[in-house]
């Protein structure tokens, strides 16, 4: 996608009510554990932003934000008494669990937020700029890469090194069951299908609420209370 003219965007004001989410949960809230990974995330991109490493700085702007805006919509729903998506409702209804690890709460926070909002996200980010999805793929791959240090961030500070964690451990096998990689092949492939189904609001509307529940589910079954 050509590069477009930067604009102001509100990426700051994400990455701020993300730092005041982060000083006002408990450490061990599982909600909390997820935020502070995302928000190393979020810093990162905003600064290769602000570097013009991306190819098309609007577009990511805007992919950026969109996507936050549906985890910070969620945080608002639960805070308020309201239902979040069904995909957030089993991390905050875990999230203050003691048989959940900080490990599984990241893992399920990034299920709901890849598995879901990543291709809701790419959708309302073609219908602002009046794009394609294909027109957003470098944009995509480009934030994806940066994605994926979610994985090394989690294993560094989240994971029990080898000493702890065996072959027998649960969590391994949890571990081992969940796949960012796929999960965001997954979500451009829903995001390609939303867009191919916008002109049929009733279908499209069925397939999200699919999608919602089923991404709901793998992150309950991530958040299993594992003996200690």
């Amino acid at each position: 996608m050509a590069q477009c003219e930067q604009v102001l965007t509100p990426v700051d004001g994400v990455v701020a009510r993300m730092r005041a989410l982060d000083a006002a949960l408990p450490a061990r809230d599982g909600v909390a554990v997820f935020n502070r990974v995302y928000l190393t995330v979020t810093r990162a991109v905003d600064r290769r932003i602000d570097a013009g490493l991306f190819p098309d700085t609007r577009a990511v702007i805007t992919l950026d934000v969109r996507f936050a805006d549906r985890y910070l919509a969620a945080v608002d729903a639960a805070a308020e008494g309201r239902r979040p998506p069904a995909c957030w409702r089993p991390l905050f209804h875990f999230r203050r669990h003691p048989g959940v690890r900080p490990v599984q709460f990241a893992l399920a926070g990034i299920n709901a937020h890849i598995g879901h909002d990543l291709a809701l996200a790419v959708v309302d980010t073609c219908r602002t700029l009046g794009c394609e999805p294909v027109d957003l793929e470098d944009e995509f791959e480009a934030v994806g890469e940066i994605v994926l240090s979610l994985e090394e961030r989690i294993r560094d500070e989240l994971v029990p090194g080898p000493e702890v964690l065996s072959i027998t451990d649960p969590l391994t096998h949890l571990l081992g069951a969940w796949s960012l990689d796929r999960a965001r092949d997954a979500a451009w492939t829903a995001a390609r299908a939303l867009w191919a189904l916008r002109r049929l609001p009733d279908v499209a509307a069925e397939f999200t609420e699919r999608l919602d529940t089923a991404v709901g589910f793998a992150s309950r079954m991530l958040l299993t209370p594992l003996p200690d």
